[in-house]
């Protein structure tokens, strides 16, 4: 009997060892940070030549929302954006595409730009902490 275990034993070990890794994997969706969920640049906003006009994802653009546009976060994705120059704070949700002007990250509304002094610079930096990825884009 003991010599029906060994032969047994090698051949699930071999049979376990030739099992292959998932095919699929899922993957983060484009412009998922890895590691901490925090990226650093400039911000700008955009307000009254877009009111009234749809953005990315199909809205009626609001510049007195707490929304904003960013080149690859999924839709819906929720932001604490942090004004580097004075500490304020604001929290947006994107829901539209840009910005679309040299090296800058985002683009707030001008309600969320108010919120965190932003409108009389036009631009400053900042840091952009997710605090819930939206789900991924179909696009």
């Amino acid at each position: 009997m003991r010599t029906l275990h060994v032969p047994l034993l090698f051949c699930s070990v071999l049979l376990l060892s030739c099992s292959s890794a998932p095919r699929f994997a899922r993957t983060p969706p484009p412009g998922n940070p890895s590691g901490p969920h925090e990226l650093e640049g400039t911000a700008s906003y955009y307000a009254d030549e877009f009111n009234g006009r749809k953005t990315a994802n199909g809205e009626v653009f609001d510049m007195h929302a707490m929304t904003a546009a960013h080149k690859t976060l999924p839709f819906n994705t929720m932001l604490l954006v942090r004004n580097m120059n004075n500490g304020k704070e604001v929290t947006v949700r994107i829901n539209d595409r840009g910005p679309f002007v040299g090296s800058r990250i985002i683009d707030l509304s001008l309600g969320a730009a108010r919120e965190i002094d932003l409108v009389a610079s036009g631009t400053a930096p900042v840091v952009l902490q997710i605090i819930q990825m939206g789900p991924p884009s179909r696009n």
